[in-house]
């Protein structure tokens, strides 16, 4: 057990205090969220949950001490030890998917079994937890690479693993969800310093791949057509699109405010998911908005300057990987919500009820929060080549 010494060997003045301000910007986003469930779930919580009108509201915190107990684990474990964990990480996760195919253990929700079943009515959905798992396990594959990542015979192993990942999440008929996996791996790999040729070929035949998965499923083609024709379908397939820009229309500037003030929320069929945004936006209107972009765009900057400040490879891979899954899945809600991309399942980092996401968000957090405390003292720094701040600025 000695290998799996909890505490970091380095010196303590090695290591900066943690980022403040990366912590307050996760603690807002948290609450922003946990506010936001309270002011959009309770109509639809006291319809189908014996009017308990704080049914998402409780199970939502509950979750988040679930959530906080992996932060702190995380937070407070030594780098090294993650890293030799990340093997057990990626098959305890390999194995959770395969479990999600076994009817007893899943459960089967419109049609798609992604969720396995745990005590008290909670459920676990893998695919959350691949997210996490694709990123430390990439950043821990480059990190032993070092600089040299280019060589075929380098790359493929991980691209294998890469792609079992992926396949066994669209398995679960959750295409959005494989879809942003691929685009997270290829993000990584690109920051990495991995060579892009193999890309190309894997895009030859990703893309009529893709095409077949869209047209084999009866609700992706209505997605596609009524993200390109709004107008059809709206009081169908396309329903919950139009509801949440009619939502979203009606906070105006300053927004409705909360309560019975509310009036269009109720019309998005349960608006605590994926939906969730248009809650807020009728509650705080564009103000809101512009609050929250920039609460967003705050966390990206501190979490990505801890990323190009931090000396060590595997750290440094992994927040940027970290703050790259929260930034990106945030950026993807928005524009489905908006109108600007076809409907996902894809949920909003800390807004979005799900036990599943809640807790691997806030595992992420540890982990990012963690990196920022492995900065070398400001005299001593030294930036690596393959993450500089030149790049994350273009990023």
């Amino acid at each position: 057990m000695n290998q799996y010494d909890f505490y970091a060997h380095k010196p303590s003045s090695n290591y900066h205090k943690s980022d403040i301000w990366l912590l307050i910007s996760m603690l807002l986003l948290w609450g922003l969220g946990m506010f936001t469930i309270f002011v959009c779930s309770q109509s639809y919580a006291a319809r189908f949950f014996n009017n308990d009108a704080l049914y998402f509201v409780k199970r939502q915190l509950l979750c988040s001490g679930a959530g906080l107990i992996l932060f702190l684990t995380i937070f407070f474990m030594d780098m090294e030890t993650i890293k030799k964990l990340v093997i057990y990480l990626v098959l305890g996760t390999l194995v959770l998917c395969a479990l999600t195919f076994i009817k007893p253990l899943s459960v089967e929700k419109n049609g798609a079994r992604r969720w396995i079943k745990l005590p008290l009515r909670f459920t676990f959905q893998p695919s959350e937890l691949v997210k996490f798992s694709l990123v430390l396990y990439l950043a821990s594959y480059f990190e032993k690479m070092s600089e040299d990542v280019s060589g075929e015979r380098d790359v493929l192993p991980c691209v294998g693993v890469f792609l079992l990942m992926v396949l066994l999440v669209l398995l679960q008929r959750d295409f959005s969800t494989s879809v942003f996996l691929v685009a997270i791996g290829i993000l990584m790999f690109f920051v990495t310093g991995a060579k892009l040729k193999w890309v190309f070929p894997f895009m030859i035949f990703a893309i009529p791949v893709g095409i077949l998965v869209i047209t084999s499923e009866q609700y992706r083609i209505e997605r596609i057509i009524g993200f390109l024709k709004p107008s059809e379908g709206t009081q169908s397939f396309n329903y919950q699109a139009t509801a949440a820009k009619s939502t979203i229309s009606a906070g105006g500037i300053w927004g409705a405010g909360i309560g019975k003030g509310l009036t269009k929320l109720n019309s998005i069929p349960e608006v605590q998911a994926d939906y969730i945004f248009a809650g807020w936006t009728e509650a705080m209107g564009y103000v809101g908005v512009i609050a929250f972009i920039a609460l967003l765009v705050f966390f990206a900057w501190r979490g990505y300057k801890a990323a190009a400040s931090c000396p060590d490879r595997f750290a440094a891979y992994g927040c940027f990987g970290c703050v790259s899954v929260i930034v990106m899945q945030s950026v993807i809600n928005l524009m489905v919500v908006c109108g600007l991309l076809p409907s996902t399942g894809i949920p909003l980092p800390f807004f979005s009820v799900g036990g599943s996401s809640i807790i691997v968000t806030l595992a992420m957090c540890g982990f990012i929060l963690n990196a920022s405390r492995c900065q070398e003292k400001a005299e001593d720094f030294t930036q690596f080549d393959d993450i500089s701040v030149d790049t994350l600025t273009v990023i």
